[in-house]
């Protein structure tokens, strides 16, 4: 007989506290068990004996006393190591056989060897071998509901023995079956001990003691009676040391994705409710930036038509809104700006709006009379003709150029307007160009619906007056278009002896377009992220009722040598699915999404940055807000756990 018992009990006591009541469980038990015994422990119930398994099987800690396995105290352990001990010392055969119901047979048996680091294909082969050997090779594939009280009995042997425990931990066996079925269990019993295992057996029942070598009576929580282990040989056991294996963590993974699929799909409504707020979530962060990054595209695309390397004089000073006609700037002030340095060109200008008529046709627009490097100074040509010349400009010639808006009022169904003569102020003016089609202003005015004449002809002709509306200048280089910008605001404030004009930087004015649709741009990311962070709080309150209503599953994992992480990786990874298939299939709509807007004219600009933040962010959100829940299930009391109905 081996000098050291397996397991060796010295004054333990369990106390339970209910509020100022304390229920006694155990009170001072002594006992030993050594190698390769089978033990009953008998009792009526409450007497303590499930209990005193629970502590025996390390799913419970003893109040006081002293617990020894192989003469290492196990009292002191902490929750992992308490497992690891579960996991290769101890194998448990419930009375309630606790088997999970949404696992076959084959995965049932096979569950303890997850935690134990075994490979797939490995612990799989194992199961079926042990499913084989307890007669249930035909029932591999079934589930707990589709097998009787006897083959599920069977199955969670099956289970027990998969990580070849040391103890097999059996509590009312045969509680739930018919006496044929329960025999057939007791037998199977029987034939493991005399393979050499150490059998420990909680029973009520005379008949079930009967079977063991040795009973110890427990009642009220204290041993009654125990007959004295048999003076035998003994098989030589040492403490099993099974680690993990290291390199079977993605194994392990893969085991949770599995099992996390599984869980998901028993509620499928559920699910892709939990789904839902994270679709809609990342549905909204894409379509929204697409549409803020259009919008911002679009915007930037107007003012930098207009030209990026432009500085616009107008009439009225500063801070003042000017009311009526200003009558400040003039030629001679266009032909002084001309002379600065860093001047490329310079652009005159006079506009007013008035009705031209053409054969009848009558159409209101706007009529600028301009200088001749308009098309320069705004990359702005014609399509069809010529713009006018110098020579025009010095005679104050009668000639237009007409914007594509005009040419289509004036000249339906393809006419050619060159050469016609056009009708302004019952003058004609002879139709030498037709600009090339410029679309709507930042500010939303449609560029084309204009005529260009000569600013010379304007003012004298058109107009009846000698100041302009607007100057502007076309710089040569644009990093210097600041200083010139300062140099020109002098020139003017000497020439006119006051600052009565104002002067704009366009290279200032696309910078300040731009912060202002990132701002928008934001904004709109902001709003579509509220509501991905509200698919966040839905799986953190789905993942909560997950915990809750899987409580004996979390309690049966426990039991069969999960850890702390290894119960964190199961709902983590039951969080970051729906994290992951939640982003994917809101990235697909977002897209579809904005497409769709995109056919009701709204600029859109896809980018595959803002699908992978928001992709990103709904897997971070996911993990998140499922820690909650996965922490409170790995938490868990193993018994409260295995309890829970």
């Amino acid at each position: 007989m081996n000098k050291e018992p397996l397991i060796k009990l010295s004054n333990i006591c369990r106390y339970f506290s209910f509020g100022e009541n304390v229920v006694r469980a155990l009170e001072d038990i002594n006992l030993q068990i050594w190698p390769g015994e089978f033990v009953a422990i008998m009792g009526p119930s409450g007497s303590g004996k499930s209990t005193l398994m629970q502590i025996i099987g390390c799913l419970d800690q003893p109040s006081y006393g002293s617990y020894k396995i192989f003469g290492d105290e196990v009292s002191a352990l902490n929750r992992d190591q308490l497992a690891e001990l579960r996991r290769n010392m101890f194998g448990f055969v419930f009375q309630r056989y606790n088997l999970l119901p949404t696992a076959t047979a084959e995965e049932n048996v096979a569950m303890p060897a997850v935690y134990a680091g075994m490979r797939r294909h490995e612990r799989l082969l194992r199961a079926r071998a042990l499913l084989a050997k307890l007669g249930l090779s035909d029932r591999a594939d079934r589930r707990p509901a589709e097998l009787s009280g006897g083959q599920q009995q069977r199955t969670a042997i099956g289970r027990a023995l998969m990580n070849e425990p040391t103890v097999i931990l059996a509590d009312e066996p045969t509680g739930s079956l018919d006496s044929t079925s329960g025999e057939q269990v007791m037998e199977l019993l029987r034939s493991l001990h005399r393979e050499g295992r150490t059998l420990l057996l909680i029973t009520h029942d005379e008949r079930v003691a009967g079977w063991a070598e040795r009973v110890v009576r427990i009642h009220d929580g204290r041993i009654a009676e125990e007959t004295l282990p048999k003076e035998q040989n003994r098989p030589s056991v040492q403490a099993q040391t099974n680690g993990r294996d290291n390199n079977a963590l993605v194994s392990q993974a893969f085991a949770a994705a599995r099992t996390a699929i599984t869980a998901l799909s028993v509620n499928l409504f559920r699910t892709v409710l939990t789904l839902l707020g994270i679709v809609i979530g990342v549905a909204a962060v894409v379509t929204m930036l697409a549409v803020g990054n259009g919008s911002k595209q679009k915007v930037l695309e107007q003012i930098t038509s207009m030209g990026t390397n432009l500085l616009t004089v107008r009439p009225g000073a500063p801070g003042i809104r000017s009311t009526g006609d200003v009558a400040v700037l003039t030629l001679l002030d266009a032909e002084a700006l001309a002379e600065m340095p860093n001047i490329e060109i310079v652009v005159p200008e006079r506009s007013g709006r008035m009705t031209v008529r053409f054969e009848g046709a009558d159409y209101s627009t706007s009529v600028s009379g301009v200088g001749v490097g308009l098309p320069f100074a705004r990359d702005w040509v014609p399509a069809r003709g010529s713009f006018f010349n110098s020579r025009d400009l010095d005679s104050y010639g009668a000639v237009a150029v007409l914007g594509q808006t005009v040419a289509d009022a004036l000249f339906p169904y393809n006419q050619n307007p060159i050469g016609n003569y056009i009708l302004m102020r019952n003058i004609p003016f002879e139709v030498i160009g037709v600009m090339l089609p410029k679309g709507a202003s930042s500010w939303g005015n449609d560029q084309d619906d204009t005529i260009f004449v000569p600013v010379t002809t304007a003012l004298v002709r058109l107009f009846g007056k000698s100041h302009l509306s607007t100057i502007t200048l076309r710089v040569s280089e644009v990093k210097w278009i600041s200083v010139t910008e300062a140099a020109v605001a002098n020139l003017l404030r000497i020439r006119h002896g006051r600052e009565d004009f104002r002067v704009r930087n366009s290279a200032a004015t696309l910078e300040a377009a731009n912060d202002s649709q990132n701002t928008l741009t934001i904004l709109l990311g902001t709003v579509a992220a509220i509501s991905l962070l509200v698919g966040g709080i839905g799986i953190m309150n789905i993942m909560l009722v997950s915990v809750t209503e899987r409580t004996r599953e979390i309690g049966i994992r426990m039991a069969t040598g999960a850890r702390v992480r290894d119960v964190l990786l199961q709902f983590n990874t039951e969080a970051a699915i729906v994290g992951l298939l939640g982003g994917f299939v809101g990235v697909i709509l977002g897209f579809i999404a904005a497409f769709i807007i995109s056919l009701f004219g709204v600029a859109i600009v896809f980018s595959i940055i803002p699908a992978l933040v928001a992709f990103i962010c709904a897997l971070v959100i996911s993990l998140l807000f499922g820690y909650v829940p996965a922490r409170k299930a790995a938490m868990l009391n193993p018994i409260a756990a295995l309890g829970a109905e």
